[in-house]
């Protein structure tokens, strides 16, 4: 639907998802439809997102006119807020098998006429019923195109549907004339007329698949919420549908159910699968504070949320909206091949057309007569063998198939942009806080005086910080809980503010906090060996005697400093920013493996060493998680989000990992150097079968059915190349 945006107040925009787009072309016939319709400023198309987004002025233009338009062209469309549904998807298949079946069975008849032709066994009818196939083909079962090449032609756009279809009619000129004229091949115009629809339906079949695939991918990832909560209400539950819950509710979660919202516990304990959501495999134990999101499968107790957020604001909101927002942000290559495909239409039109003129006209000048069949031959043979579809498939294939891939791991790649920078990165930016390390207080050490049992230390411990709400309390009391220790009761709770915190234990008053207020002589040691590794250490006294320490820390992800080790084998260099102090950045560098450290960095400080790398020749990745990071995610050449981050660092990103692991980080430099290369293989493929097919189709040497199928072998390889052996491995 229409909505005005507010950096945007001059224009209204339009964004709307376009079913029926194969390659390029089609990006490139919607940008030149719409942007010459009276009133439109603006026209973004992006065919990966199947998505056009039109800037236009309200006084002179109706966004009705708009989707009319896309209409008339045989595109379909849809409203930009939802998915395509799987049975949108499966009927659009389907029509796709269905027409190319039927044209694919017409093709096998008219070969078999072509090899009774070749081997002599002729009948009076052949080449009429050749014609009444090539018809059917080209006009019936390939109607939509046709009529797609109809509404560019009135437009005066030209794009691969004129082509294909100035080539099909073309075949079925020379094979009318070959009725009457029997040095034109009938058969062998009736057949490049056939194979050219025949392989247009195909290449677009398998563009619609491949997208189908790829938006299912995605779909499985984000379909994840129930479409009811159970709100308690007035001590009562009452089932609702979900978008009728509000922020502050309370909505239960039984065993066995996925949760509903994004909340946070507020009663319960419970074990969480959230894989689906983050792509982590492992249960997360939920406790009372414990941040939970929509789409997660509760497995053993009964947990009672208090909703967070809803609506566009929930977390599988939040990732829907970057899919659909997503913009046809083109990379240079893009840029270049886009050029290219602007002229190349009319240019092979033009060859063709000269082809012709010079076996009629220049041929009657210099031989005394004009060579027909030969000039008929060569232009037909410049409009097949210049057939467009591989060049325009090239370059968007590679890029939605591994887009597919990445979303089926929990990487959503937002910008195509990052398909070309990954490839050549050699620095990566990490945030420390909630990138490199968990992002969350933990127990590290338990360190007992001598005559303390360190379980009774740690059960001492809890049972004060229990009633405390400093995380680093909670960490405390959450390690006691996991541990299976089971507290004490505390009377006489106080808390010391920049102290700790005191209570009355079995007739002991236990105080817990900072050792620099007490005296912590025999464990000075440990405690300096603890801090040297910037943990962060807590004393335990009862009755003013001390019972021992406790180390808290931010751990290191496990899989940090593998991934560390693996960009260094790609030759990406590490580099860490934070707004930490020295020593505790250093200690987390040291466990990962990096030695170029920033501590202390302001947001706007992150910025500046980004552009400063930047400036160095360099192309910069950065990853982060909070809202510090945000400016840095903006100024990298590609900004990674990890997913569980805050709002204002997923908008200012490039890549979302959804989830904590940084090793996805890795699974997104393959994915997109992969994919880079892959496009660059499919761009030479094209480009070489066009350029070596079309100078030596001018020759009139190049009979129609051996241009055919160059022309299909080129589109058969770029197919090949982008999917190999996972385009027919699964059912659609």
């Amino acid at each position: 639907m229409a909505e005005t945006l507010p950096d945007a107040s001059e224009l209204t925009w339009l964004r709307v998802k376009i079913g029926g787009m194969h390659c390029s072309f089609c990006a490139q016939t919607i940008e030149k439809a719409v942007g010459r319709l009276d009133g439109v400023e603006q026209v973004n198309v992006s065919l990966a997102h199947e998505e056009a987004l039109v800037g236009y002025q309200p006084d002179q233009l109706e966004a009705g006119r708009i989707r009319d338009t896309l209409c008339q062209f045989g595109y379909t469309v849809r409203d930009p807020r939802k998915l395509r549904g799987f049975e949108e998807q499966q009927a659009e298949l389907r029509e796709g098998r269905i027409r190319l079946a039927a044209a694919a069975t017409a093709t096998v008849v008219v070969l078999g006429l072509m090899g009774l032709m070749a081997t002599g066994r002729t009948f009076p009818l052949l080449p009429w019923l050749a014609l009444a196939l090539a018809v059917v083909v080209v006009v019936g079962i390939a109607w939509p195109i046709l009529r797609m090449a109809v509404q560019s032609v009135r437009r005066g756009i030209l794009n691969q549907h004129v082509l294909m279809e100035l080539g099909a009619l073309g075949g079925l000129v020379g094979g009318l004339v070959g009725l009457v004229r029997p040095e034109f091949p009938a058969v062998h115009f009736l057949g490049a007329a056939t194979f050219i629809a025949t392989y247009h339906l195909l290449s677009g079949y398998v563009s619609t698949r491949v997208r189908a695939r790829t938006s299912q991918a995605v779909a499985k990832l984000m379909a994840l919420q129930p479409a009811l909560a159970r709100v308690v209400r007035d001590g009562r539950e009452d089932e609702v549908p979900v978008e009728q819950v509000r922020v502050g509710e309370l909505v239960r979660v039984r065993p066995g159910e996925a949760i509903p919202v994004d909340g946070r516990v507020a009663d319960g304990a419970s074990v969480v699968d959230e894989s689906l959501v983050t792509g982590e495999p492992i249960p997360d134990p939920k406790l009372p504070g414990d941040e939970v999101i929509g789409g997660g499968v509760n497995q053993t107790g009964t947990l009672l949320v208090r909703v967070s957020r809803i609506g566009e604001e929930s977390f599988l909101a939040q990732v829907i909206r970057h899919v659909e927002q997503a913009r046809a942000l083109k990379p240079g290559l893009l840029a270049l091949v886009d050029r290219i495909l602007a002229v190349y239409v009319p240019a092979v039109l033009a060859v063709a057309a000269a082809a012709l003129l010079f076996w009629t006209l220049v041929a009657w000048a210099l031989f005394g007569e004009p060579d027909w069949p030969r000039a008929v031959f060569a232009a037909l043979a410049v409009g097949v063998m210049g057939y467009p579809c591989a060049l325009g498939m090239a370059t968007p294939l590679a890029m939605i198939r591994d887009g597919g891939m990445a979303a089926a791991r929990g990487i959503l790649i937002r910008s195509a942009n990052a398909f070309q920078v990954f490839g050549r990165v050699d620095r990566i930016v990490l945030d420390k806080t909630g990138t490199l390390t968990q992002g969350k207080p933990t127990v590290v050490a338990v360190e007992a005086a001598p005559g303390v049992e360190p379980a009774e230390l740690l059960r001492t411990a809890a049972a004060v910080e229990d009633r405390s709400e400093h995380p680093l309390a909670r960490a405390i009391a959450d390690h006691a809980v996991a541990a299976g220790i089971e507290p004490p009761p505390v009377t006489g709770f106080e808390a010391l503010p920049g102290r700790g915190v005191v209570g009355r234990i079995e007739g002991r008053e236990v105080f817990v906090g900072r050792p620099s207020v007490t005296d912590v002589t025999p464990l000075a040691g440990r405690i300096g060996a603890l801090e040297a590794r910037a943990h962060t250490v807590v004393a335990v006294l009862a009755d003013r005697t001390l019972l021992g320490v406790i180390g808290v820390a931010d751990p290191v992800k496990p899989d940090a400093a593998g991934t560390v080790a693996q960009l260094r084998r790609r030759g990406v260099q590490p580099v860490m920013l934070t707004g930490d102090n020295r020593r505790t950045a250093r200690a987390v560098a040291d466990q990962v493996g990096i030695t170029e450290i920033h501590s202390q960095v302001l947001p706007g400080q992150k910025a500046a060493m980004v552009r400063e790398l930047q400036r160095h020749g360099h192309r910069v990745v950065m990853v982060g998680d909070g809202i510090n990071d945000a400016p840095a995610l903006t100024q990298a050449d590609i900004g990674i989000a990890i997913g569980a981050g805050t709002d204002i660092a997923i908008e200012s990103s490039d890549v979302i990992v959804v989830g904590h692991r940084l090793s996805a980080v890795l699974d997104a430099f393959q994915i997109g150097a992969s994919s880079y290369r892959r496009t660059k293989q499919n761009l030479a493929i094209a480009f070489g079968f066009n350029g070596i097919g079309v100078p030596a189709a001018t020759t009139g040497l190049v009979q129609p059915v051996w241009a055919m199928a160059a022309m299909a072998a080129s589109v058969t390889l770029v197919l090949a190349n982008s999917f190999g052996s996972r385009l027919f491995t699964h059912r659609s």
